[in-house]
């Protein structure tokens, strides 16, 4: 994980990084310092109810991201980001300013003001924080950078959550809960400074002020990319089963767990540290790519220990008084609750990091802060359902552990949805499975494989399972031609089917099943995406590389794009091999997590790239995967 973190030393994240900290860790500080002032205070500054006060705050600080985001994508699409990040920062200084004079003129229409303002502004700064890190950092950074921010926005929500509680009971003045929310707004904006320049992507666009109008717009880019659509409903789902989890950490301390305060605390910083962790860790087990395969290993953990909490929660542990958090810990449940939430967290991390990866790779550059915007107006909203939909079941009966075990199902059934609309998500995660769980894959040279535009992909032929081990190293989706035989394999042959695969028969068994394959593969290169072809036309049957037939020749013709050669060894003799047993004396006698290596070599130009060069690149590159 060093290489995530080494980039909080650079000035292309590390500042970005400190003013995203500060600015989550200043709306909780506020926020909850209000919330607890006026829980404990309520008669010294108005008559409402002390419940109706906690959710009006909620409220108001989430009603701009339905108001404003779409204004604010666009914003971020057609000024300098960094630019943008300064004025945020700017603004929040102002906000704080606010909040003083609310204080200080014991206004309570002035704090509640502050609050819908800091809402706003954390409105303007969302575009902006997701939208610049592909113009910062490279492909395979964008998922360390993705999992910093996600675990720092967690963490400092945390602290300022704890750090709010603190200074509202500490002060006597309420003022000085604001005089530190300037302090941290001022460090916030001397941060953003060292933000290095974001040009626009689309200078020339024409602001559309109508937040109605504009919010409809916005959906319709987001829906114009179906995987990308679907990849914000995920994310917008995590945020509606993670918020509803928090919500309920104090009923569920207070009236499953008999605990006090610390408790709840202890609650809420394990779920956070959970989330950290799941981020974190994304990078090294996505191997610096963005691997949507991770998003259905997340969702299962999110599935499974959300159920296991709600079997865990224990009964008869309510008291007259709350229990000491020492006393509770004395209590093996207690520990499996705590286990439970931590994974949830754990999990949590490995779904939603990729899939924001995914949004700022799979968009258009130029509508790009315009998607992440629909997709903050999606979040809330299911946000927003979830604390409504939480509220009605509670209210009609059903206690908080059902209310997880319920949520947990409705994961599972969420995401099975998904995954029937884009199967891509399903498909990466076998693949992710097979080179990380099957066997050890090593690989070197993977970045010779284009980000953008067509390519031919051109392998050596060892095994059943070399496609789906090949679009495992892949960073992006590549669609195979491959013997039809293979294709309508019964368990193989439904992630090849619905991963594009393009089957092909020789011209003397089926003339026109060869035809359409090359008609396939001409229109897959013109629209951009990546094609690999096995040229020996069929798995080895003595783990020689075997002539490389003419077929390479003709697609090349038609369709002059790069070329790059790959080589895969180790996999001969496994299970997914083809044995002769004249050749090979031992059968099967490399088992599961047998090491396996991947070479790929820099990329040929169409008109070197003969089946004669071709096979002495795979050759030599196999030469070196031994």
């Amino acid at each position: 994980m060093s290489g995530q973190f080494g980039l909080l030393k650079e000035k292309r994240f590390g500042p970005l990084f400190g003013t995203q900290f500060l600015g989550a860790f200043n709306d909780n500080l506020y926020k909850n310092a209000l919330v607890v002032l006026l829980t404990f205070q309520a008669a010294q500054w108005t008559t409402i109810p002390v419940e109706l006060l906690g959710n009006l705050a909620a409220g108001l600080f989430i009603l701009p991201f339905f108001l404003f985001s779409a204004t604010a994508g666009q914003l971020a699409d057609k000024y300098d980001k960094a630019g943008l990040a300064r004025l945020s920062k700017v603004l929040e200084i102002l906000i704080m300013g606010v909040a003083a004079a609310g204080f200080w003129l014991h206004s309570l229409s002035w704090l509640l003001a502050a609050l819908f303002l800091l809402g706003l502004q954390s409105t303007l700064f969302g575009p902006v924080k997701y939208s610049i890190l592909p113009q910062h950092l490279r492909e395979d950074e964008l998922v360390g950078g993705n999992a910093l921010i996600e675990a720092g926005t967690f963490v400092s929500i945390l602290i300022g959550t704890l750090a709010g509680g603190l200074l509202a009971g500490a002060v006597s003045q309420p003022v000085w809960i604001a005089v530190g929310g300037l302090a941290v707004a001022v460090l916030g904006y001397l941060y953003s400074r060292g933000i290095p320049a974001a040009p626009p992507p689309a200078p020339e666009l024409k602001v559309n002020w109508n937040p109605l109008t504009e919010t409809w717009r916005s959906m319709v880019f987001a829906k114009g990319n179906r995987t990308v659509f679907l990849s914000i409903l995920g994310i917008s789902w995590f945020w509606l089963y993670g918020a509803l989890f928090l919500a309920q950490f104090p009923a569920y301390t207070k009236n499953v767990l008999g605990g006090g305060e610390t408790t709840v605390t202890l609650l809420l910083a394990i779920f956070t540290v959970g989330i950290g962790v799941g981020s974190l860790l994304c990078e090294r087990m996505s191997g610096k790519h963005v691997e949507i395969g991770l998003v259905p290993f997340g969702s299962i953990g999110l599935t499974l220990f959300g159920l296991d909490l709600y079997f865990a929660s224990p009964v008869g542990l309510i008291g007259t008084t709350a229990h000491e958090l020492t006393a509770l810990l004395s209590i093996p449940a207690i520990w499996r609750v705590l286990f439970d939430l931590l994974m949830i967290g754990v999990f949590g991390g490995f779904f939603i990091v990729p899939l924001y990866a995914l949004v700022q790779t799979r968009s258009e550059a130029s509508h790009r802060a315009r998607i992440i915007a629909a997709n903050n107006i999606l979040n809330a909203l299911f946000m927003v359902v979830g604390a409504l939909g939480a509220s009605a079941a509670l209210g009609a009966g059903l206690s908080i552990p059902a209310l997880f075990g319920i949520a947990a199902l409705l994961n599972a059934a969420v995401v099975v949805y998904i995954y029937g609309l884009v199967p891509e998500f399903l498909l990466r995660f076998v693949a992710w499975l097979l080179v990380k769980a099957v066997y050890r894959l090593r690989s070197e040279g993977v970045e010779h494989i284009p980000l953008a535009g067509p390519a031919v992909l051109v392998a050596n032929h060892v095994s059943f399972a070399d496609a789906v081990i090949l679009m495992g190293a892949s960073p992006r989706p590549i669609r195979f031609v491959m013997d039809h035989r293979i294709f309508r394999t019964p368990l193989l042959g439904f992630v090849f089917r619905h991963c594009g695969a393009i089957p092909i028969a020789s011209a003397k068994e089926d003339p026109a099943l060869t035809e359409k394959a090359f008609a396939e593969v001409s229109t897959a290169l013109a629209n951009g995406e990546l094609v690999g072809i096995f040229p020996e036309g069929n798995i080895t049957r003595d783990g020689e590389l075997q002539p490389f037939r003419p077929g390479i020749a003709r697609i090349l013709a038609a369709n002059p794009v790069p070329v790059v050669p790959m080589a895969l060894s180790g996999l001969w003799g496994s299970f997914f091999s083809r044995i002769d047993g004249a050749a090979m004396k031992t059968p099967f006698r490399r088992g599961m997590f047998s090491p396996i290596s991947l070479h790929v070599g820099a990329p040929l130009a169409p008109t070197a790239a003969t089946p004669t060069t071709l096979f002495e690149r795979v050759l030599s590159l196999r030469g070196a995967a031994k």
